[in-house]
């Protein structure tokens, strides 16, 4: 499908914009503090836009419709867990991480248990940030593809590689800006979709693809059944193990990430840097559920319409824009389909150069100046992103693969490589020691290992009864658990170091002041 010329300056025009962005904000960017955390001037609300734009990618729009079309609504409950996780993320989590750390969030760990802590969690961030941003490039690519017919790789490195620019040339400031134009055009976007769909002609009377699609049972949530067998499955079809899944995820992601740790730091003050952490969770509910019903819906609108569905169920939203949304209306999508991409590429990279000037330039050349060390983040972006566009070339989808969001979940939490029990091991624990962190470090990678290579579905080493019995996607979860009780058990046991200050790198020191404050 070749696109309008209406459609195609209106992409053109929010390009220009974002450029422009980019460029203007790029004139103040001369000192490390303004380039990675904006100086700690960026108001409330922009901070709650780009922590929403983070969050939401092009996997909102093109994976969450493409699952929703095979499996109902199985993933709209274990996103409605995300205020319960930021209510308490933006009230102990944001002002402690405001007070203890300057630009990383692990520089915290580094603190607490040591460089090699340090290097840990860090390395774990880099390995699934960009894996994730691999996936936020290829479903662009996907959506880009079915749209025009462009070919996946070109797409991939053209969206790449202009994100790349912008977020070099502006760093932090650009990225919060520019998210917070995105945010609007994504949600703009967004509602075109489900009013096109809500009113289709073709499929009848106004609200009718609910009804079909109501009949075939794709708004359902999934099987609510709750039994110990579900643990097992090879396979998932319940609501359970997502929301077990995705209340894990999203507590490691907004605790312990430092992609949204970050966003956190460029508030004004710890107020306004909480109040917007639990808005932007209020915000990414309503699109993700946006998104998810106009993904399900989608098996009404080809059934009443007697059309041909999509080749590919992953692709079914741009299949949907590119045959029946009208002139104008598809360069909005388009746009904001590419604003989902953009915003959280742009986030993530900005991160990425963040902990690599951060928590390895720097630790290596404590002495470097403010311009070498935004040169160095610059460099680190370019770099970031030529990895990113690497990974989203080896995700390139067959014929034969999985729902593309149900392969990142599982994947995705086991890159996470037990980082939340860490935190909360030196966040929870007076007396975890830099000892029993690096043992639970050891025994989180050795567990990790065996369940990946002994899990079931894709075993690649069978143990007979010492296999991996579990579903695939509680192999990070439980590596979370593994990694805190392992370092808990042998800082008992073994002892080891702990900061003079360790109070101050705890919970329990905040709650004595609030206590004290009463």
């Amino acid at each position: 499908m070749t696109l309008s010329f209406i459609d195609l300056t209106i992409i053109a025009v929010y390009f220009a914009a974002i450029g422009a962005i980019g460029i203007y904000v790029s004139r103040g960017q001369k000192t490390a503090e303004s380039y990675f955390v904006a100086s700690r001037s960026i108001p409330m609300w922009a901070v709650a836009f780009t922590l929403m734009a983070t969050i939401i990618s092009t996997g909102t729009i093109v994976g969450h419709p493409g699952t929703a079309y095979q499996k109902g609504l199985v993933l709209l409950i274990p996103h409605l867990t995300v205020p319960l996780v930021l209510l308490v993320v933006s009230r102990v989590v944001v002002p402690f991480y405001r007070r203890v750390v300057r630009m990383s969030a692990y520089e915290y760990i580094g603190e607490r248990f040591g460089l090699g802590g340090r290097f840990y969690t860090s390395f774990g961030f880099l390995a699934d940030r960009i894996f994730d941003l691999g996936v936020t490039l290829l479903t662009t690519a996907l959506a880009v593809n079915v749209l025009t017919g462009w070919d996946l790789v070109p797409v991939i490195l053209v969206v790449g590689l202009f994100t790349i620019l912008y977020t070099m040339v502006g760093g932090v400031t650009a990225v919060v800006w520019t998210d917070v134009v995105q945010g609007i055009v994504l949600m703009v976007g967004g509602l075109f979709i489900l009013g096109r769909l809500m009113f289709a002609p073709e499929a009848g009377p106004a609200f009718a693809v609910v009804g079909e699609t109501y009949r075939q049972g794709k708004l359902t949530l999934g099987t609510g059944g709750l039994s110990w067998d579900l643990l097992f499955a090879k396979e998932n079809h319940t609501m359970w193990l997502f929301i077990l899944a995705y209340a894990v995820q999203w507590t490691r992601r907004y605790s312990t990430d430092q992609h949204m740790v970050q966003r956190y730091l460029v508030a004004k003050d710890d107020k306004a840097a909480s109040r917007a952490a639990f808005l932007s969770a209020v915000v990414c509910v309503p699109i993700f559920a946006l998104f998810m019903f106009c993904g399900a819906c989608l098996n009404g609108f080809f059934t009443l319409s007697h059309m041909p569905p999509p080749p590919m169920p992953d692709s079914v939203m741009p299949y949907f824009l590119a045959h029946y949304m009208p002139v104008g209306l598809l360069g909005v999508v388009v746009a904001a389909i590419l604003a989902a991409a953009m915003s959280t590429v742009s986030a993530d990279l900005s991160s990425v150069a963040t902990v690599l000037t951060t928590d390895y330039y720097r630790r290596f050349v404590p002495q470097a100046s403010d311009r070498a060390q935004v040169t160095c983040g610059r460099v680190m972006v370019v770099v970031g992103g030529a990895l990113t566009i690497i990974v989203a070339w080896l995700l390139l989808p067959k014929d034969d693969s999985a729902p593309l969001m149900e392969r990142v979940v599982t994947i995705a939490s086991i890159l996470a490589g037990g980082t939340l029990g860490l935190f909360c091991l030196g966040f929870f624990s007076r007396t975890a020691t830099r000892r029993g962190c690096y043992v639970g470090m050891a025994v989180c990678l050795v567990y990790t290992a065996w369940a990946i290579f002994t899990q079931p579905g894709s075993r690649l080493l069978d143990l007979g009864r010492f296999n991996f019995p579990l579903n695939p996607l509680l192999i990070g979860v439980v590596g979370h658990f593994v990694l805190f009780g392992s370092g808990w058990i042998a800082s008992r046991l073994l002892g080891g170091y702990r900061p003079a200050d360790v109070e101050r790198l705890t919970y329990w020191y905040r709650a004595a002041a609030t206590n004290a404050s009463r």
